[in-house]
């Protein structure tokens, strides 16, 4: 699968299931809404008072499960971040692209974006015969 393919493949999912630790190493995770940027990121907003927020900031390895449909998923693991400065206005711009009503939860208290900027990724599809199952490793 050649790189404009993944893209396409990831960017057929519009929610995904993040999983991350919990202060205490117990397993959580959550919905979340997701956009992908040329570069395999996933983005995703939160406010600052969600447990996700305070367990990302403080242990930021996590996963994301994509389902575009059907026998097909996207897994990803990576470390999270919160861009700041001119970063975060290039990240809000590609969540806002999937996503135009995120622009209007600007206005929530503590609301900010994160960026889970991937290690490893596997693509599935069963519902090819035979299947295609793709994997990439990112450098560092």
């Amino acid at each position: 699968m050649d790189k404009t393919a993944m893209y396409a493949f990831l960017c057929r999912s519009r929610y995904g299931v993040l999983s991350y630790l919990s202060p205490a190493g117990t397993p959580r995770s959550a919905l979340v809404g997701v956009a992908t940027t040329h570069e395999f990121e996933i983005v995703f907003d939160t406010v600052k008072t969600s447990r996700k927020y305070g367990d990302l900031r403080e242990r930021p390895c996590c996963s994301i499960v994509l389902w575009p449909g059907g026998e097909q998923t996207v897994q990803l693991e990576g470390t999270a971040f919160e861009p700041e400065g001119a970063d975060r206005e290039g990240y809000r711009e590609a969540y806002f692209a999937v996503w135009p009503d995120g622009r209007h939860r600007l206005s929530w208290p503590g609301l900010t974006h994160f960026v889970v900027r991937p290690r490893w990724i596997r693509c599935v599809d069963y519902d090819r015969s035979p299947p295609l199952i793709e994997e990439v490793r990112f450098p560092g």
